[in-house]
């Protein structure tokens, strides 16, 4: 279902200058927030769009992150655990593959890191950290069409290489996956979730000068 609300008016200047401090001191106090790393705009000619996938939902009270505090997604002999815009929580299941040093060590593993990947290795399941989130950046999928979806992408620098892990998060009413693990480099992943926080708010945006008209559309 779709809610349009539909406003008209003139904003004085003095008033346009308070809204937009306003705005600028809510952005700057959300750069404190793990999540801030999944908010973003984007302009589409007279559309903007904005997504913020760690806010709630309906169903959805953290967003895109999994109430679990990690999704789990396998392909091949591999297996990848990951947070989106936050770091990972392990209170079941965690990993039990060897040299996690990086990513909580032993005891702590995956605690310390927001993707961590296992590769079979001569019999033994050898980690790798692939994300963290100081890394995480966000993007529209499709600049062309950017309700299809967003990608959440993360990165880690480590002794030998650097690795990366990328999430396509596409607009979808219900949440499936995550799925299609690839490795599409030498240290670098990539996985499929369908989510509702991969759809974003849309605003249209009309007029001259200080006066302005715009509807707000929630998708």
């Amino acid at each position: 279902m779709r809610r349009r609300i539909q406003a008209a008016s003139t904003i004085p200047f003095n008033l346009f200058l308070v809204i937009v401090s306003v705005a600028i001191l809510h952005r700057v106090g959300s750069l404190n927030s793990v999540s801030a790393v999944c908010e973003f705009s984007f302009l589409d000619g007279k559309k903007i769009y904005n997504f913020s996938l760690a806010s709630p939902l309906p169903n959805f009270p953290h967003g895109v992150l999994s109430e679990d505090g990690f999704y789990k997604v396998g392909a091949n002999k591999t297996v990848l655990w990951f947070q989106l815009c936050s770091g990972m929580i392990f209170n079941h299941d965690p990993p039990t593959c060897v040299d996690c040093l990086d990513c909580g060590g032993p005891s702590r593993c995956g605690m310390e890191c927001s993707a961590l990947v296992a590769n079979n290795v001569k019999g033994y399941d050898v980690c790798t950290t692939v994300g963290r989130v100081s890394t995480t950046t966000a993007s529209v999928m499709d600049s062309q069409n950017p309700h299809k979806g967003v990608v959440i992408k993360m990165s880690s620098a480590g002794a030998k290489n650097l690795c990366s892990f990328s999430v396509s998060v596409i607009c979808d009413t219900e949440v499936k996956g995550p799925h299609s693990l690839q490795k599409v480099g030498d240290c670098d992943y990539a996985a499929v979730l369908m989510h509702p926080s991969g759809c974003g708010t849309i605003i249209y945006v009309h007029g001259k000068g200080w006066g302005w008209f715009g509807t707000l559309m929630v998708v």
